[in-house]
């Protein structure tokens, strides 16, 4: 019987493509070390931007760091890092011995953040998909949070290269879904909920932002009457946004009292999924 020769074509293509799930085995093992005294890893996502995801993060975060919880929050959008503006904080991660970054703090919660790295806070990073996929499990990889309960990872919108990654690398224990009551929103929550099913990763409620008067109400409610989600609550859209020298739950009775009921909800959900 003749022996077929060898095809360096495709001998070359397995042994990269085994090379390929090497690293990638090493970047999750990597990852979960970094993340491994992490309690709660919850992901701040919406299909849509502008529906205030950032501002959800932050002030869920502070809410979470207020009734004593040890926080922090991860900022992998990667594309427009707003989460170091938020906070209010521009102090650099400072080095380890083992070369790693351990993060800033303020307001009790500590940052880690695209943000840290910009020459100019305002300056475009363009960047095609593998260098935003390098630039996520860098930050995953390199980062000491230490003993966390929280940790809000603020994600980028849409359901392309930027939260994939997230999804895919990061072992997110649920997502909050941020909306906002117009339509558009609507649909665009309601699809980044699609995604987040087709990964089979938990849902942990959905809360509406900008909600009153002037956009209308009850589409977070809505949407979780039809997916069968929990609502975690409302975010009034308010004047009291406008103080921008602290995130808002530190300088408004009223937005305080929104988010305690958020965290709540929150809590209550991650109880019933861990005892489930």
């Amino acid at each position: 019987m003749t022996q077929k020769p060898d095809n360096p074509a495709q001998n070359a293509q397995a042994r990269a493509k085994i090379e390929s799930m090497k690293r990638q085995f090493e970047q999750r093992r990597a990852i979960s070390s970094a993340l491994s005294s992490v309690k709660n890893k919850i992901g701040v996502y919406s299909g849509k931007g502008g529906v205030g995801k950032t501002t959800v993060s932050v002030n869920l975060a502070v809410t979470l760091a207020e009734s004593g919880k040890s926080v922090g929050i991860l900022d992998v959008d990667i594309d427009c890092p707003n989460v170091v503006r938020a906070m209010k904080i521009f102090e650099p991660p400072e080095m380890a011995e083992d070369k790693r970054l351990v993060p800033p703090s303020r307001f009790g919660v500590s940052v880690m953040s695209m943000g840290f790295f910009q020459q100019k806070e305002d300056e475009a990073i363009i960047w095609r998909g593998p260098m935003v996929h390098n630039a996520i499990n860098q930050l995953l990889q390199s980062t000491v949070w230490g003993e966390l309960d929280f940790l809000i990872v603020d994600l980028p919108p849409g359901t392309s290269d930027g939260p994939l990654t997230v999804m895919q690398t990061l072992d997110l224990d649920g997502f909050v879904i941020v909306t906002a009551p117009q339509e558009l929103a609507m649909i665009d929550a309601k699809r980044s909920i699609n995604m987040i099913k087709t990964l089979k990763v938990d849902v942990l409620g959905v809360v509406e932002n900008f909600s009153g008067e002037i956009f209308g109400t009850g589409a977070g409610q809505d949407i979780c009457n039809e997916l069968e989600l929990p609502f975690l609550g409302k975010l009034g859209l308010s004047p009291d946004y406008r103080d921008e020298s602290k995130p808002t739950v530190l300088t408004s009775d009223t937005v305080r009292d929104e988010y305690r009921l958020v965290t709540s909800q929150l809590e209550l959900e991650l109880t019933k999924k861990q005892t489930a």
